[in-house]
């Protein structure tokens, strides 16, 4: 892939960019979190960039010429790879959170079936655990971390939309679903990301255990 990155971007700091989010990709893949070519990933370069996965690429295969550069309205920069379809939910993150540095999307079979289960609800409510500590911003278990499901459709703007009236509504949001779909998590840093979205993956396994434990 040919990549031409603007003068004020250091070829240095998007090739970290680039390398962190290949890796992140290869080990979320080998976990089985990204089938086929799902999943999308990304992390901001500066004030009004960001790196992203490129459009319909194996996310356990990934390299640095599978990442490329877009702006925060999610053109192209430099480049005429695709970008996810779905690269306006990582930059309105970025927008509306200039302290956030990486966004994580994945397909894994939990996320996938507690989507369709809870969509009815419009919410996961965690309540209780423990590891809802390892979200940034939960300090307790004695806390409810809701996870809003949102309706999966093609169109972007949409799906932008629900999430700005959650967030307008002054609801506190860590992650959230698409019903069918998966799951949309985010981080300071790579670091703080994996961290919400595997402790995430394995709340929501639990609630799924306790339903089916409930109907037994």
């Amino acid at each position: 892939m040919s990549q031409t990155l603007p003068a004020a971007i250091p070829a240095s700091v998007f090739e970290q960019r680039a390398d962190a989010i290949a890796e992140a990709a290869r080990e979320l893949s080998a976990m089985g979190w990204t089938p086929a070519t799902s999943s999308n990933f990304s992390m901001r370069v500066d004030a009004s960039h960001a790196a992203i996965t490129i459009s319909g690429r194996h996310k356990g295969k990934l390299g640095r010429d599978d990442i490329m550069l877009i702006d925060l309205d999610g053109e192209p920069v430099g480049t005429d790879a695709r970008p996810s379809a779905e690269t306006a939910l990582h930059t309105q993150v970025y927008r509306r959170w200039p302290e956030m540095n990486a966004v994580l999307h994945t397909h894994s079979r939990t996320q996938s079936v507690a989507s369709r289960l809870f969509a009815a609800d419009g919410v996961v409510r965690l309540q209780g655990w423990e590891l809802q500590k390892a979200i940034s911003g939960c300090h307790t278990h004695e806390s409810t971390l809701e996870i809003p499901v949102f309706p999966n459709t093609q169109h972007m703007p949409e799906l932008v939309a629900r999430v700005a009236a959650w967030l307008d509504a002054g609801k506190p949001l860590h992650a959230y679903l698409i019903d069918g779909h998966g799951i949309y998590t985010w981080g300071r840093d790579m670091a703080e990301t994996r961290r919400h979205l595997e402790a995430l993956e394995f709340l929501l396994g639990c609630e799924l255990d306790l339903k089916k434990l409930r109907a037994s």
